[in-house]
């Protein structure tokens, strides 16, 4: 059984989170610079077992399309192309990135910790993997 791997993708950098092999708990990984992810997903799909990857799909309050889906869309395009029997979840992921400010907060992590931006993309991929776990969880009881 293999682990289920979350992206929270953004033009810079890329927050990762994965699952445990029981695929019980998320966890944030790392943040990979955006130009270096597949590069980083070849390796780490190589030293581990990953049957989901659940990239980050962000809409508007409205529920269309986001801005951000333009740079999303050729990456998800690429990644299909280079892992083509990976299984590949866009997941809504509005609010994520306040949702980690928040989470930040109320783990008592000082104000210039919650500057770093990369801790923020790594927090923001384990709430969407989180999200995306009790969603299928929901799916089946």
């Amino acid at each position: 059984m293999g682990r289920i791997l979350a992206i929270d993708y953004g033009r810079k950098r890329s927050g990762i989170a994965v699952t445990d092999n029981l695929k019980l708990i998320a966890n944030g990984l790392c943040t990979v610079k955006s130009a270096e992810l597949i590069a980083f997903l070849e390796d780490y799909l190589k030293k581990e077992k990953v049957d989901t990857v659940v990239i980050g799909y962000p809409k508007t309050l409205q529920n269309t399309a986001s801005e951000s889906l333009r740079y999303i869309n050729p990456f998800i395009k690429q990644l299909t192309k280079k892992f083509p029997d990976l299984h590949i979840v866009q997941y809504d992921e509005r609010f994520t990135s306040k949702m980690a400010f928040q989470t930040m907060i109320d783990s008592g992590i000082g104000k210039m910790k919650r500057q770093n931006k990369a801790l923020v993309d790594k927090i923001s991929a384990t709430i969407i993997l989180q999200s995306y776990m009790e969603n299928l969880r929901n799916k089946i009881l």
